[in-house]
C-alpha cells in the first residue's frame, strides 16, 4: 500500500504538553477508526512548527479525507516513493 508524508504546519507544535498530543493522537484514531483499515497511522515526528506524519493509505484523498474529519492540517501531502537509510550504503 503506498505511504504518505504528511507536513502539518501547527505553530508551536514543539511546545505541546503530552496531554495536549495524547489528545491529538486520540482524535487521529477515532477518525481512522470510523474510516475503516485501509487508512493506517504509522509515525509521527514533532518538531518547533510542524508536524510530520507518516501514513499508509490507498490514495492521496484518503490522507486528506482524514485530515479534514480531524480538523487537521494537511498541508503538503507527498507519496513515499522510495525509503533510503544507512544499509543502502551497503
Amino acid at each position: 500500500m503506498p505511504q504518505y508524508l504528511i507536513e502539518r504546519n501547527i505553530p508551536g507544535a514543539g511546545k505541546l504538553t503530552a496531554s495536549e498530543l495524547q489528545g491529538i493522537s486520540q482524535k487521529s484514531c477515532g477518525v481512522l477508526n470510523a474510516m475503516g483499515p485501509q487508512i493506517q497511522w504509522v509515525h509521527s515526528y514533532v518538531t518547533a512548527d510542524q508536524i510530520h506524519c507518516v501514513y499508509r493509505a490507498p490514495n492521496e484523498e484518503m490522507v486528506r479525507e482524514h485530515a479534514r474529519r480531524g480538523g487537521f492540517p494537511a498541508d503538503r501531502v507527498s507519496e513515499i516513493l522510495t525509503i533510503i537509510d544507512p544499509t543502502t550504503a551497503e
